[in-house]
């Protein structure tokens, strides 16, 4: 109903700019015209259409600035709207003494685009910087605020949003990020992702069951040790799945994505977003391992290969020993001979030192005749 009045506003002041222009035209263009009623007419017409054109105009317009406010944070749209007053506050601050200037009359244009670009311009810059430094405003409305005046100063870079994905809140590893104090600023979980983890708490599947109610769970523990600093994000973001929800609210709020789904992490790189892998920060705080080091290993099974036995570091990477096949369940001495890295993981090759003095449970296939 109200798209159809705006559009009958438009078609009606467009008729009546036409119908009514004619008498505002120089009156040597007028006795030019022989039939001055019909022209009106025309021209009434003419401003009829344009002003169903930009009726339509208008009403896309709205329809996307609308759906723009709807899905976009509350706290990003009030840094914004703040942002943007300022901005055109200064601009009219600088405008006024121009103003008052007398300008000659073949100039008569310069105010009036002045104020235009002015206005235009520190709105735009405004705008801008309340988006991405909204933060420091804390210092204009709490001034005793530590955090906010060393941020402010640029002694410390203000911390980023975390949004967390769904993986990494079924995954559980992200309390103990945050116990280490590894992760600042506040944490953001989606609406979106609670859906996902309550579908998967009703699912007719075990597996699915469990990994929503432990996800649920941690939810909760975050909830009572941190308190406000975990925050619910309602905004309902328009798209398809989780994954997409998440890379527009993590561009939106200038966040950081926290996930464990390496594709997801791919993708919001492409799109030149902050991520954290969780994979790839346990393969970065993994220790490494040089060839020629000497380490002490447990052979637990059997590698593929012929005579390949297969044990693990401490921190679960895999360690492929030559010759080991017949000594699982053994401790032996290794020395490393090389590593290999890749986006799963990382495995490490070794071989059996041949030392009985040092090597203990190593037995020569003569003692064992």
């Amino acid at each position: 109903m109200t798209d159809i009045l705006v559009l009958i506003l438009f078609v009606l002041s467009g008729a009546a700019s036409g119908w009514l222009g004619v008498d505002l035209l120089p009156i040597d263009i007028l006795k030019q015209v022989s039939n001055v009623e019909g022209f009106r007419i025309v021209l009434a017409i003419i401003g009829f259409f344009i002003g169903l054109a930009a009726g339509f105009v208008f009403l896309q317009l709205r329809k996307t600035f609308l759906d723009q406010i709807r899905t976009m944070p509350t706290d990003l749209l009030i840094s914004r709207a703040v942002g943007l007053i300022l901005g055109l506050l200064v601009a009219n601050l600088l405008l006024a003494p121009i103003l008052l200037i007398p300008f000659p009359r073949e100039v008569f244009f310069a105010k009036p685009l002045a104020a235009i670009l002015s206005n235009f311009f520190f709105g735009a810059l405004g705008y801008k910087l309340a988006d991405t430094h909204g933060r420091t405003l804390l210092r204009l409305f709490n001034p005793t605020n530590t955090d906010a005046y060393l941020v402010n100063e640029g002694i410390i870079p203000a911390a980023s949003p975390k949004i967390l994905d769904t993986s990494v809140i079924i995954d559980g590893r992200i309390n103990g990020l945050l116990s280490c104090g590894l992760l600042e600023g506040q944490l953001i979980v989606a609406q979106s992702v609670i859906d996902e983890l309550q579908t998967l708490a009703d699912s007719s599947s075990n597996e699915k069951r469990g990994k929503g109610r432990r996800g649920l769970k941690l939810l909760k523990e975050l909830r009572e040790l941190y308190g406000r600093r975990l925050v619910i994000n309602p905004t309902k973001y328009e798209g398809n799945g989780v994954d997409e929800k998440l890379l527009r609210i993590t561009e939106d709020m200038a966040g950081t994505l926290i996930t464990a789904d390496y594709n997801l992490s791919q993708i919001a790189e492409v799109k030149e977003l902050k991520v954290m892998n969780l994979s790839d920060l346990v393969i970065a705080l993994r220790p490494e391992v040089q060839p020629g080091e000497s380490l002490n290993i447990k052979i637990v099974r059997e590698g593929k290969e012929k005579l390949q036995g297969i044990g693990y570091l401490d921190d679960g990477t895999m360690v492929v020993i030559d010759d080991a096949k017949k000594f699982v369940g053994e401790r032996l001495d290794i020395v490393i001979t090389g590593a290999l890295q890749s986006p799963t993981g990382r495995m490490v090759f070794g071989k059996l030192i041949n030392n009985p003095e040092s090597n203990k449970s190593f037995k020569s296939p003569a003692t064992q005749g």
